[in-house]
């Protein structure tokens, strides 16, 4: 393999690797602010003891979630230095502020609510947890912003010429809500948000099926379920509605996504199918004119296809494009499905005595997550070959100084320390999660478990 190549899949792999923790963050750290809310109006140990212990859960995937991500800002520097220097005056920007008004932000708050719990006022935890959420979210902001400005720049001019050539901000607000930046940061959160909802359902649901913290985590379980099943929803809405950002600002991508080669014809949807580039065919299940009637209402319009621009401007990866696409959609759907049949039998009374949905909750907790992997990969190979999306080639992005054997090293012992970090990682959610909420034997926190008892026990009487 060629540099190029090399270090296109080492900085996936440490993204994509990254990207496990922060939408875990982020969705987790909004249940945290509905159950410590929720204890704050109601006075009712049970949500305090929830918020206190996804709030020791979330504290874990943020740490690893940092380490993992530094990385990849060493990596501007030392596979990607012409990259870097050409976008140095936009991510830097955008940088600062993800480390001014996320990190700092989010870190601080975190450490009130692990050190302070019962240091503080009730009302200094809701401000706090309030601040952790609202600080994973910042850090989402700029970093998505930093992406989409590759996707569609916006808001800057281009200074020297050839190697020297730099792009530079000359109307900051233009970077910030560039063509695409508030479609893909809407539907970032809400992947996020399905991330952390789904993981709460899946605990809380083997809970239940353990005969474990039953009560709780049946409030627990409602709760976050109408959370997720409004954000599934949303979520079909903000991909809709970036899906036709995208028919408009890179038609290429989007004919990649869809398999659609024609110059100028009514596109199909595909529900599911498989590309042959080399014969310019896809097979599957389609809906005839599908995309035409998603993008334009009429299934006769005719949609730019991958054969409207030179090979050479276009992704070499359509299948791969395509299938990444098509998974993270059907994943969507299912959710969906999935969210809105539990609010059914919730409302029949059944929710909890279907021990085949409960265990689907339980295993449904990685979909998100692969959904989210599978919707970046489709965006960032789609965007192929382009790394700034018609202004800089990825093949002319690379550092000039850096040998395929060096990437190579460093991509195996990559390897080897984020499969250390993941095991880590797996042994303390594992480990907490055991432990459960508290302590069933009122071993260590017996008063507060005495409470927790009775206010039980008031519920049912």
């Amino acid at each position: 393999m060629d540099v190029e190549i090399l270090s296109r899949i080492q900085f996936a792999f440490t993204v994509a690797f990254h990207y496990i923790y922060p939408p875990l963050s982020i969705g987790i750290g909004l249940i945290m602010v509905v159950f410590e809310s929720i204890y704050i109006r109601t006075n009712n140990k049970q949500y305090e003891v929830l918020a206190k212990f996804w709030t020791k859960l979330f504290a874990i995937t943020f740490g690893i979630g940092v380490v993992t991500g530094i990385v990849m800002e060493f990596e501007f520097g030392t596979n990607w230095a012409t990259y870097s220097r050409y976008v140095g005056d936009i991510f830097g920007s955008a940088l600062a502020a993800e480390g001014i008004f996320a990190f700092a932000l989010e870190s601080s708050a975190l450490g009130i609510l692990l050190f302070g719990w019962n240091r503080v006022k009730p009302w200094v935890h809701l401000v706090a947890t309030w601040a952790v959420f609202l600080g994973s979210m910042f850090s989402a902001v700029w970093i998505v912003i930093a992406n989409s400005w590759q996707q569609t720049p916006a808001g800057y001019h281009i200074v020297g010429e050839g190697m020297q050539a730099r792009a530079e901000i000359v109307d900051f607000w233009a970077m910030v809500f560039n063509p695409s930046s508030v479609d893909r940061l809407t539907h970032v959160w809400l992947g996020a948000f399905l991330a952390g909802t789904f993981l709460i359902l899946s605990v809380h649901a083997y809970y239940i099926l353990k005969g474990r913290y039953v009560e709780i985590s049946k409030k627990a379980f409602k709760i976050t379920l109408v959370v997720a099943a409004v954000c599934s929803l949303a979520q079909l809405a903000t991909g809709h509605s970036s899906a036709e950002g995208v028919s408009v600002n890179q038609p290429a991508k989007l004919a990649t996504m869809e398999g659609h080669f024609d110059v100028k014809a009514p596109a199909d949807l595909y529900l599911l199918g498989w590309v042959d580039q080399e014969n310019q065919e896809v097979t599957g299940l389609k809906v005839p004119g599908g995309l035409s009637f998603i993008l334009h209402q009429d299934f006769e319009t005719h949609v730019t296809g991958l054969n409207a621009f030179p090979e050479k401007d276009r992704p070499s990866q359509v299948n791969a494009v395509f299938q990444f696409y098509h998974i993270m959609v059907a994943i969507g759907i299912f959710l969906i499905a999935l969210s809105l049949f539990a609010l059914w039998q919730w409302k029949r009374g059944k929710l909890f005595q279907k021990k085949w949905l409960l265990w689907t909750f339980v295993f449904t907790a990685l979909l998100p997550q692969i959904a989210n992997q599978f919707g970046w990969f489709a965006a960032e190979m789609g965007r192929q070959p382009w790394v700034v999306y018609g202004l800089l080639r990825t093949s002319d992005a690379l550092s000039k100084s850096v040998r395929a054997n060096q990437v190579l090293f460093s991509l195996i012992l990559f390897f080897i320390v984020y499969f250390i970090l993941f095991l880590l990682f797996v042994y303390l959610m594992n480990k907490k999660i055991k432990s459960g909420p508290y302590d069933e034997q009122n071993s260590e926190e017996g008063s507060l478990n005495n409470e927790i008892s009775q206010a039980i026990a008031n519920e049912k009487n």
